[in-house]
């Protein structure tokens, strides 16, 4: 190492490093120094003026609608050119593709996609983290890298025909551009959450042509809740998305199933109780692709090589329905208009589910989001044929029995009623099925909730270990610590002190307790004064010693708890405070937490959450 020479920057170079790179380093220096002021002021306009943040969530819906047009025609491009289908066609409605192309584009397409999982773990990205675990645990933080990677691979993965849709690829660039703008501009831990949320709103806004869709997506997965200072941002984001994607004309063609059903109250019953099996069918999905990862991690494969094998099982099953392949747009319409055999549809509806969880759990990048709703309209189209055999007289209409389908089996996979609700009725433009929806709908969410109580997303949390039911701002409780909570001096003594020794050492109203150590300096217990100082002791305090007092000698806290783990683990010994002690150092003291003290600091954080909630902070 040289000194800096005089004059120059604060900034020590090693030997023989390229003066480029000094360079390099001081050009930042002096950018971020000029832009550090308008910076400061966008940031203040954006706390202080809701306009400001709208227009800033509109720009977010922009990006995210560009993003999902780029990805909408790379993953249109490559069906194109590896499937040698027409332009513009969907892949899973194409039929005539050469078999040899149905087995090997899936097959060598997962090895490139292993290949650049290899890729990806060499240069130690991590794991990128999804916008509903961002929001609920980080406080709307995303890596923009790790965002950009996952959108990369289920681009490649739909792409390579896995059946297997892209809108969780456009909800994490949507979300993560929105995030890393968020933490650029130093925002608030709640306006980045909601901003995050409005990323996602503009994609799925922008990937069916649905904002309603789009926005209550964002409240009910996203953010977690519906607010009222979130309503113009997210809404106006949802718009941004749609009208961008509108525009581009690079979307994904909307559902184009249309009703010609009066419906009447004899197809209620019908339709709750399709709702009813579609939700069972969701369940079943779910657990089928967990079955299916832990059975391809069971098979001692590299990582890296499992998408090839499971493209070749997509490969296999789509030599015999090749509506399989990929999401499934354009397939469903074209199934339901032909008069299938029901068994055939049946059949259909099976090869769907199993190449699905083929795909997702040989590890293709990917959703079930537009799966679910293909599935869901066969699942109702299979019922409808299976009530005109039993019940002629009923009459009943696929294309209506696959809205009320779609509608119903999503909401169990993907969650969120009201957004599944405008969804179907936006992309149907079916809207006289409103009050039959949103019963099929609540049955379907009574069901899943009942019967399994996870959406698809927080289900693989779930299998995690991570205890996330949903959006909701969690990571503050576990950002509020006892290591940040505690009192760090600490009054102890050795726990073989006599009696008479600790009354002069601590006299009554010097403090309320203190900390017991043994030989080893390591926790013991603690000492009540009250009890220390009891008048029937007087006689006795020569000979007693401090260890035969002890309180709590088995309970303790450690930095690492939470404010609500230690509320509980106070009340649980019935202590009005609890030493805190390192467990990696065997139990050495390292502070004090009082239940006052953390009940008032919870309480805080709780009424703080809840003007959130209502708008009062912002």
């Amino acid at each position: 190492m040289r000194p800096k020479a005089e004059g120059e920057p604060g900034v020590l170079l090693r030997e023989g490093r390229p003066a480029r790179v000094v360079w390099l380093k001081r050009l930042r220096l002096v950018v971020g120094r000029a832009f550090d002021g308008p910076l400061g002021r966008m940031r203040a306009l954006l706390r202080t003026d809701e306009l400001a943040f709208v227009a800033l969530a509109i720009v977010v819906g922009a990006l995210a609608g560009s993003g999902v047009a780029l990805m909408s025609r790379t993953a249109q491009l490559l069906h194109e050119l590896l499937f040698a289908i027409p332009a513009g066609a969907h892949l899973s409605a194409t039929t005539g593709i050469a078999p040899w192309r149905l087995l090997l584009v899936p097959t060598v397409g997962g090895l490139a996609l292993g290949g650049l999982m290899l890729a990806t773990n060499r240069l130690r990205l991590g794991p990128a983290v999804d916008p509903i675990e961002a929001n609920a645990l980080y406080g709307g933080r995303m890596s923009l890298l790790g965002s950009l990677v996952v959108a990369l691979q289920t681009v490649l993965s739909n792409g390579v025909g896995a059946s297997i849709g892209l809108e969780a690829g456009y909800t994490q660039l949507g979300a993560g551009a929105a995030s890393r703008l968020g933490a650029g501009l130093r925002l608030r831990r709640n306006d980045l959450r909601t901003l995050v949320g409005c990323g996602a709103a503009g994609a799925i806004g922008a990937a069916f042509l649905a904002p309603l869709a789009g926005a209550f997506y964002a409240f009910e997965l996203i953010i977690g809740g519906y607010t009222i200072s979130a309503l113009a941002p997210v809404v106006g984001s949802a718009l941004a998305g749609t009208t961008v994607a509108q525009m581009l004309a690079a979307h994904a063609t909307p559902v184009e199933i249309t009703s010609s059903l009066a419906v009447g109250w004899r197809d209620q019953i019908p339709f709750l109780g399709l709702s009813f099996v579609a939700a069972l069918a969701g369940i079943g999905l779910m657990l089928g692709v967990t079955l299916t990862e832990r059975l391809f991690r069971g098979a001692r494969m590299p990582r890296p090589l499992r998408p090839a094998l499971g493209g070749g099982g997509v490969g296999l099953l789509a030599l015999l329905h090749p509506q399989v392949l990929s999401s499934g747009h354009g397939a469903l319409d074209g199934l339901l208009a032909a008069p299938l055999p029901v068994a055939e549809i049946a059949v259909i509806l099976l090869a769907k589910s199993v190449a699905s969880a083929v795909s997702i759990g040989s590890g293709f990048r990917g959703g079930l989001f537009f799966a679910s709703l293909f599935m869901g309209g066969l699942l109702g189209g299979l019922v409808a044929a299976g009530l005109a055999l039993v019940a002629p007289s009923l009459r009943p209409d696929p294309h209506t029995y696959a809205i009320v389908g779609m509608s119903s089996m999503a909401v169990a996979v993907v969650g969120g009623p009201l957004t599944m609700l405008f969804l179907t009725l936006e992309t149907t433009g079916d809207f006289l099925l409103a009050p039959s929806l949103v019963a099929a709908v609540l049955v379907a969410t009574l069901t899943s909730r009942r019967l399994f109580g996870y959406s698809f997303a927080t289900w693989r949390f779930h299998l995690r270990g991570e205890a996330i039911r949903s959006a909701h701002d969690i990571g503050w409780i576990r950002n509020l610590t006892v290591g940040r909570l505690m009192r760090r001096d600490v009054r102890t003594v050795r726990a073989d002190t006599l009696l008479s020794a600790f009354r002069r050492q601590f006299p009554l109203g010097s403090t309320s307790q203190v900390v017991a150590l043994d030989a080893a300096e390591r926790y013991a217990g603690m000492v009540l004064l009250a009890e220390a100082h009891a008048p029937e002791l007087d006689e006795q305090a020569a000979d007693i010693r401090i260890d035969q007092l002890l309180r709590y000698r088995n309970h303790a806290l450690t930095p690492s708890m939470n404010v609500k783990d230690a509320v509980a683990r106070l009340e649980q010994a019935g202590a009005d405070a609890l030493a805190v002690v390192d467990e990696a150092e065997k139990g050495r003291v390292l502070g004090l937490l009082s239940e006052a003290h953390a009940l008032r600091r919870y309480s805080e954080e709780l009424d703080r959450r809840r003007r959130e909630l209502v708008g009062e902070v912002r």
